[in-house]
């Protein structure tokens, strides 16, 4: 048998040839490599190939033999199948394309359910393969097995898959090179690889299978630790950074910028930022806490000490709303300051737009705030020593990239109210320094979490009126803007694919893609204006609204002359309206637990006390376990790691877009443990030989070029 490569193209293995190659090639996979790490799904249980003497009775068994009979009369086809220990009848009704292959002399594999038909065991429309007299087979596998099953498509079934696979097994070697060194395998009792990758395939025994999970699992989530620690190491020996120490006379200045002190959260998270902007390397920290915790304020002060050395600070936000609430907010705290602030956004007319770029570059602008048009070519600064992106993970890598080239090697703070997972910090971000802030400042109002279905919308809107007429406002937040399917609003992400177990909640809005019935903004606004809430002030809020008429919504409902704006999930982030008491979510059902938990925190943000409803239709499982979770509690780090389990890290953190690779046998949710494990050995690794240049560890740099392809650029411009 010849010995197989890697690159070696699938069409040459025992059994594939040009046409089911390119069935093949529609999974991506062509090579023999490729082919060797598609590994199953799941597994199951097989009893493998019965000899007909000992077939039972009401069993499903599969049996090999050769053909030694055909009769029936068409369309039907009587088959006997004789494999030395006994004799057993195929029977088709009516023949199918395969069956009709049959002929004398054939081998052939065939697997039904066994039954007695004059005394001779029979299966009735079998399974069959049917191969030629000279074909060379494996020998036929006795006894229970677990065997793989795969996704295939269309074209590509599993049994093929798997038949193509265990062909590559008959080797006796396989072209699987070595990638973990091993004082490392035998520190974390690892077996090989190749033996890993056989039994993933093809496992013996249940404790192979979970050796060769554990195997391969390690592996992936080691190279993503080691690309983060080669970044990381490289930033700290290779990139020199602007010194901004903080004095006491620069941090009592600062301080006395906010009418109230800092919470000690906030003090922590100020420390560190401190010891970074005076080591003189790059700072690049990640500032995480929920909802209100007062982020914007520490990331203020990091702004205020670029100022306090004459340097210029900027700040970027995901949405023209929260630009223009964080440069509000900036302007209450500096009022009387020689501090020059401006505000750069997309909808700026031109001559205003000029005016602000020109003074930004002389200098003549100490801080900046705006959204991605601050990443647009014609923005330049004179003297950039700090970068602050606000939910980074709403940018894109090369967005926050092209952002820090405008200076050069700026700090960089990033900023997130969605709590991240522990599983995804290190592996999304997990070359980031990071400060969290936990608890949030005194005086915030509790909030109250209930779930309700359709049927009791007039009960919950009668109920809001009373409280909206008492001096409460309130935010009614839908999925689209308006009636069509083709009209969803753009603004949700993070929203869930469809429940299917959900029943259809009836017709107050466009048609989902499922059947189901969504609420727009514009059907809503209507409802409630002429039903339950009419004669109150009702405003209405989304994204494809003018830049102007979207603050002027936000202004009226700041300045109290709205009770209630109905939005999309434009009012996600940015929007702090201290009387706003009542979060209402239309199909709540269709957005992740994150996403549910930051339209929340839009709420109770004075003492007042808030309320949260969540409307979805109908109680499949899968919703009812979300929602559940939002009811439970309103802590965002709990949150956060249900909504990780729930849905996964590429949909709730878009993995893909952070050049992270795929993960085939790593599960970030169960593996905390083995993550941690591979994190330490990464690093630590990266510490004795910073360029990867002893022999042993030769096979890890091909290894991470193979397995991040371009998204090493992706990595390296996080």
């Amino acid at each position: 048998m010849p010995q197989l490569r890697a690159d070696d193209a699938i069409q040459y293995v025992k059994g594939v040839g040009p046409r089911r190659a390119a069935w093949f090639a529609s999974l991506g996979l062509k090579t023999v490599g490729e082919l060797l790490e598609y590994f199953p799904f799941r597994h199951e249980y097989d009893s493998g190939e019965v000899a007909i003497e000992d077939l039972q009775l009401d069993q499903i068994a599969t049996i090999r033999g050769e053909v030694v009979d055909i009769g029936g009369r068409p369309p039907g086809l009587r088959v006997e199948v004789d494999d030395g220990t006994g004799t057993c009848v195929l029977r088709w009704f009516n023949r199918e394309r395969r069956a009709s292959r049959i002929f004398r002399g054939a081998t052939i594999v065939a697997t039904g359910k066994v039954t007695l038909y004059d005394d001779l065991p029979e299966m009735v429309q079998p399974q069959v393969q049917v191969y030629e007299p000279d074909v060379v087979l494996s020998p036929p596998q006795r006894g229970q097995r677990q065997v793989g099953v795969y996704r295939g498509n269309a074209q590509l079934k599993n049994a093929l898959i798997r038949r193509t696979v265990l062909a590559v097994l008959q080797h006796p070697r396989l072209p699987v090179e070595e990638i973990v060194p091993a004082p490392l395998r035998a520190k974390r009792g690892l077996v090989d690889r190749e033996q890993a990758i056989r039994d993933m395939h093809a496992p013996p025994t249940d404790a192979a299978l979970q050796q060769a999970r554990r195997r391969l699992a390690y592996e992936e989530l080691f190279l993503i630790e080691l690309a983060m620690a080669l970044r990381r190491d490289r930033r700290l020996r290779l990139q020199a950074g602007r010194k901004l120490p903080v004095t006491p006379e620069i941090d009592q200045r600062i301080r006395a910028r906010f009418p109230f002190p800092l919470t000690p959260a906030q003090d922590a998270a100020v420390r560190d930022i401190v010891a970074d902007l005076g080591s003189g390397r790059p700072m690049t920290r990640l500032l995480q806490g929920d909802v209100g915790c007062g982020k914007t304020v520490v990331a203020l002060y990091a702004c205020l000490v670029a100022v306090a050395h004459g340097c210029q600070a900027a700040i970027m936000a995901p949405t023209e709303i929260l630009a223009a609430q964080h440069f509000e907010r900036i302007g209450q705290y500096l009022a009387g300051s020689r501090v020059r602030a401006v505000l750069l956004r997309g909808g700026l007319p031109a001559r205003q737009r000029r005016e602000a770029l020109a003074a930004v570059e002389r200098g003549e602008m100490d801080l900046v705030v705006g959204t991605q048009a601050l990443i647009q070519k014609d923005v330049a600064f004179n003297e950039l020593a700090l970068v602050v992106v606000d939910e980074q993970h709403k940018f894109g890598v090369l967005q926050r990239h092209e952002f820090r080239t405008k200076g050069i090697q700026p700090h960089y703070l990033v900023m997130t109210a969605t709590p991240i997972p522990r599983t995804l910090g290190m592996t999304v971000l997990g070359d980031l320094d990071v400060s969290v802030i936990r608890a949030s400042p005194p005086g915030r109002g509790t909030i109250e979490t209930r779930v309700v279905t359709p049927a009791k919308w007039d009960l919950v809107m009668g109920y809001v009126r009373r409280r909206l007429e008492g001096g409460e406002q309130a935010y009614v937040v839908c999925p689209l803007i308006g009636e069509e399917p083709g009209q969803p609003s753009g603004e949700h992400p993070t929203a869930d694919p469809p429940d299917p177990t959900i029943e259809p909640r009836g017709s107050r809005g466009a048609k989902a893609g499922n059947g189901r019935e969504l609420t727009s903004v514009l059907a809503e606004h209507a409802r409630l204006t002429q039903g339950p809430w009419r004669g109150l002030r009702v405003g209405l809020l989304h994204g494809s609204l003018p830049s102007g008429g979207k603050q002027q919504v936000i202004d009226d409902f700041a300045a109290g002359r709205l009770h209630a704006i109905v939005a999309t999930t434009v009012v996600e982030v940015g929007v702090d309206v201290s009387a706003a008491t009542i979060m209402i979510v239309e199909h709540a059902d269709r957005f992740g637990l994150s996403q549910l938990h930051q339209l929340r925190g839009r709420i109770a943000r004075s003492s007042r006390p808030g309320l949260c409803v969540l409307i979805a239709a109908g109680s499949g499982p899968r919703a009812a376990q979300r929602l559940a979770v939002m009811a439970r509690t309103t802590d965002g780090f709990k949150i956060a790691e249900a909504d990780l389990e729930q849905r996964g890290p590429g949909e709730l953190f878009g993995t893909r877009q952070h050049g992270l690779p795929e993960l085939r046998a790593a599960d970030l949710v169960s593996d905390y443990e083995l993550l941690e494990q591979a994190r330490e050995d990464a690093f630590a690794l990266v510490r004795g030989d910073p360029r990867l240049e002893r022999r042993e560890h030769a096979a890890l740099l091909p290894a991470l070029r193979r397995v991040f392809g371009d998204r090493l650029r992706l990595i390296d411009a996080a």
